[in-house]
């Protein structure tokens, strides 16, 4: 019994070291992951506090500091993050107030004021430093009345609620991924496309139709997903639900597309998984699903803007938290769109049946 037990014991272990692909994939993964949340989580050291600044139009942060006569500015240990003076982004910046994501809004236009949440502890620490700074009698704001207090009160968002939209948006892209991608390989190797190949079937038809058999399974196990964490959790649906839907669509749409273009020509379901894998994994770290891109590295925000799954999470939470509706994320709507129809017609043309 033990000598059949070790030979295919050994016979196993030669398949495996013996694909390359795996093999590679299987020492790379970890290193990888490793690297990459160094890259991430590179440079100083967190800040405790995040406050908001909205300066003139002709200051950037260093000349506002330069110009702040209560140096609260020069604080340690505090985030300022530039705001711009346009409408839209002041309104985000004191709904972000509101869910304690900014500890306080500071606006140095004109006579200075500044949004606080009352509710807020750490809004609270934040205030009493600024009005500190304006108090201290070595400096020239001594002489001047502190910035007026406006309130910007409202409940915290919890993380679940942050969260669950990337976490759906997840779902949609290993679904899509390996739900076509992968299955397509198994069906080259196991030689279902050379018998489809005898058909008139075109790929462009075999493709078409692997697309929306996967948009009906993607958009079915959202729903039930959605509507089983509805049940469990009191998270918030502020948007519309037409929104929601064409916006997950199309990011599944976008998914999809990427999964055929990688399996147009491969024959073997572990370099498949690789390549997925290689795929997946910097979209799911540089996205934006579990953690903010605000406090990474700039070069590690920059390539998330490269990413279909970043543009994919932001629209879902715009919408959900936010209260969008189908005009506010049309850019996102259009260009997942865009790279699904590209790919998927690029896909068309690589593909072989053998």
């Amino acid at each position: 019994m033990w000598q059949r037990i070790l030979a295919i014991l050994a016979a196993r272990n030669r398949e495996f070291y013996r694909d390359r692909a795996g093999l590679t994939w299987s020492l790379l993964m970890p290193i990888m992951m490793i690297v990459a949340f160094a890259f991430i989580f590179s440079g100083e050291p967190k800040a405790l506090f995040k406050v908001g600044v909205i300066a003139a139009p002709e200051l950037d942060m260093t000349t506002a500091r330069a110009s702040d006569q209560a140096g609260f500015l020069s604080t340690s240990h505090i985030d300022f993050i530039p705001v711009t003076q346009q409408d839209t982004a002041v309104a985000a910046a004191i709904a972000k107030v509101q869910r304690h994501q900014l500890d306080l809004l500071l606006d140095l236009r004109g006579f200075p004021a500044y949004w606080v949440n009352p509710d807020s502890t750490n809004g609270s620490l934040v205030e009493q430093l600024l009005l500190g700074a304006y108090a201290r009698e070595d400096r020239p704001s001594a002489a001047t009345p502190p910035p007026q207090r406006r309130t910007a009160a409202g409940e915290a968002l919890r993380y679940v609620d942050w969260v669950l939209p990337g976490v759906l948006a997840m779902n949609v892209m290993f679904s899509g991924l390996w739900g076509v991608g992968w299955i397509v390989v198994r069906y080259r190797k196991n030689g279902v496309l050379r018998r489809l190949k005898a058909t008139p079937l075109r790929p462009i038809e075999f493709l078409t139709a692997q697309v929306l058999s996967r948009l009906i399974v993607v958009s079915g196990n959202i729903t039930l997903i959605y509507l089983a964490a509805s049940m469990m959790l009191d998270f918030p649906m502020r948007g519309s639900f037409t929104a929601l839907l064409l916006i997950y669509a199309a990011g599944a749409l976008c998914m999809i597309s990427i999964g055929l273009a990688v399996a147009a020509r491969l024959h073997t379901e572990e370099l498949a998984n690789g390549l997925l894998n290689l795929l997946s994994w910097p979209m799911l770290l540089l996205s934006g699903v579990w953690f903010s891109m605000e406090g990474t590295s700039p070069m590690a925000q920059a390539l998330s803007k490269l990413m279909p799954l970043t543009h994919l999470v932001d629209a879902a939470r715009a919408i959900m938290i936010d209260g969008a509706g189908v005009l506010d994320i049309l850019p996102q709507l259009a260009l997942l769109l865009g790279i699904g129809a590209l790919l998927l017609v690029s896909a068309a043309r690589l593909f072989r049946w053998e």
